[in-house]
């Protein structure tokens, strides 16, 4: 499942950052920025284009970016001028260290099975009182879908999800219809917080 959709990431890097780096993300980085302090440290997790590194890098933020595909972690390395950490979501070791965790359209990749220890993974990575936005596309569907492993997910789905980290408290979430043109797929969009350190 993780060698699928790396390889598609590597394999068709130049279409997707062509497809995804334009694309206008500003409502949903300002709604995520607004809960975090000036110059505060976010975490890009599963940067590709390096869209929103930059963006955030551009706003005075500091920026940490890490991607599975070397392609992506090429990609983003080049556009905003630093290394990118080339690593899956169970690779994270941070304690402590971020005020914010951006993942965009990136834990839809992550079986179901993992996601448990994903979150745990970025709850013990984010500061207490850090924050994590999050990105689904909405359903029910767990599978391989377009040459890539998704696990789809609805309020209630992640609400389960959620329900093995007392510390993370959801403060704001909603549908979005995709910002893509001619793509009408709605998704899930999660805010949360860590409210207590994680045990």
């Amino acid at each position: 499942m993780k060698e699928l959709t790396l390889n598609y990431y590597n394999t068709n890097a130049k279409d997707f950052i062509e497809g995804t780096l334009n694309v206008d993300m500003s409502e949903l980085r300002s709604k995520f920025l607004s809960y975090l302090p000036q110059a505060a440290h976010i975490l890009d997790a599963g940067c590709g284009s390096g869209r929103d590194s930059l963006a955030f890098k551009e706003a005075g933020y500091k920026v940490s970016a890490i991607d599975g595909s070397e392609a992506m972690c090429n990609q983003t390395a080049e556009l905003i001028g630093q290394p990118v950490r080339q690593m899956i979501f169970q690779e994270i070791e941070d304690v402590n260290l971020y005020d914010g965790i951006w993942a965009c359209a990136t834990l839809l990749h992550v079986p179901e099975e993992d996601m448990v220890d994903v979150f745990r993974r970025l709850s013990r990575a984010l500061k207490n009182e850090g924050i994590l936005y999050a990105s689904f596309k909405y359903g029910e569907f767990e599978g391989e879908r377009n040459g890539r492993y998704f696990s789809d997910y609805t309020e209630e789905r992640f609400t389960k999800l959620l329900a093995h980290f007392p510390e993370l408290v959801i403060v704001e979430q909603g549908i979005t219809v995709d910002k893509r043109p001619d793509r009408e797929e709605k998704w899930l969009n999660v805010i949360v917080r860590k409210t207590e350190e994680a045990i």
